[in-house]
């Protein structure tokens, strides 16, 4: 799957990555996907239940040894409004 758009959230601690996640997604279009690095260890909580609560799709996460090292690339697909 290629992502629309990449959001960088590596070395932030909660709540950033969820707080950046959801500006960005408030600027994507329906049905778009953002792939979203962290390296945050409560991410893998807190970008799902977010997703939850505001109706994105959280498609998964995977570890991702490619970009930064411990970093886990997470996949949202932006709901409805």
């Amino acid at each position: 799957m290629t992502p629309d758009q990449e959001l960088d959230a590596c070395d932030m601690l909660c709540p950033l990555p969820v707080l950046k996640a959801r500006k960005r997604l408030l600027a994507m279009q329906e049905g778009q996907v953002l792939r979203v690095l962290t390296t945050d260890p409560v991410a893998p909580i807190d970008l799902p239940l977010f997703c939850l609560q505001s109706g994105h799709d959280y498609i998964g996460a995977t570890e991702d040894g490619t970009t930064i090292e411990g970093a886990t690339v997470h996949l949202i697909r932006r709901g409805k409004d």
